[in-house]
């Protein structure tokens, strides 16, 4: 919630610093069937502004009045009289920060749950399916294909191409999309990662399941959510020679 009131106040300030009363300045844009033409440096970047603003207010577009807050902005920035005072909208302003503040932890909760419940069933029916392997601490695996090359060790650096989904099939990371194999210190890897891919061979390809525990936990990660299941097609393609730059591991976006 804090960064969306940084947000806010981001753009507050860039409007304070591009708004003029000057006027010859290109003021208004046309519009036709709701979309305005751009064609000045000084549209385009308050339209992107705008939009950057809109980004910020997505997650509390129900609590907030866009026309008020356009008024607000323009109060703010051509240094109109404020109609409320700058202690009432600091207080205010705290309110509505605990607010959203305990609104996404409470959905944090509730998803968290959701994910717990739904993942624990998942594993269960996954774990008679055939071909699936399951571990002593739970991980979940099916062999692709089986390589013939070195196995890796946990201090290794691993070349890889790899899919990260979540249950429902969301993608959060693919490897394949940016059109290189990625290069990463298994050590830096979720614990899931790490056990799965000391089990394979170079040039071997297995899908993992990795139970929140083995993944993310119930602090999630980007788009992986608390207390998520998470499944990996991963293709080992090398053991790489140790760097002194040596990239981050993948994780949820």
């Amino acid at each position: 919630m804090n960064k969306i009131l940084i947000i806010m106040v981001s753009v507050l300030l860039m409007v304070g610093f591009s708004c003029s009363k000057d006027s010859n300045s290109d003021n208004g844009a046309a519009e036709k069937n709701g979309k305005i033409t751009l064609e000045t440096p000084r549209q385009k970047t308050s339209y992107a502004i705008g939009y950057q603003m809109g980004l910020g207010l997505k997650n509390v577009i129900q609590d907030v009045d866009i026309d008020i807050i356009f008024k607000g902005i323009q109060d703010s920035a051509v240094n109109s009289k404020e109609q409320l005072t700058k202690e009432e909208m600091q207080k205010i302003l705290q309110e509505f920060t605990q607010t959203m503040n305990q609104r996404m932890m409470e959905k944090r909760r509730i998803d968290g749950e959701k994910n717990k419940t739904e993942g624990e069933t998942f594993l269960k029916a996954n774990a008679s399916k055939p071909g699936v392997k399951v571990t002593a601490s739970g991980l979940q695996y099916m062999v692709i294909i089986e390589g013939t090359g070195l196995k890796p060790t946990k201090t290794d650096r691993i070349k890889v191409h790899y899919r990260g989904t979540l249950l429902d099939g969301t993608e959060f990371d693919n490897s394949y999309n940016r059109g290189q194999p990625a290069v990463f210190p298994l050590e830096g890897f979720i614990p899931g990662w790490i056990e799965g891919v000391l089990l394979m061979k170079v040039g071997s390809k297995y899908k993992f399941f990795l139970p929140s525990g083995l993944a993310y936990g119930d602090r999630g990660a980007g788009a992986i959510g608390p207390n998520a299941v998470i499944v990996f097609e991963v293709e080992l393609l090398g053991i790489e020679p140790p760097q002194p730059n040596q990239q981050q591991a993948p994780a949820g976006k």
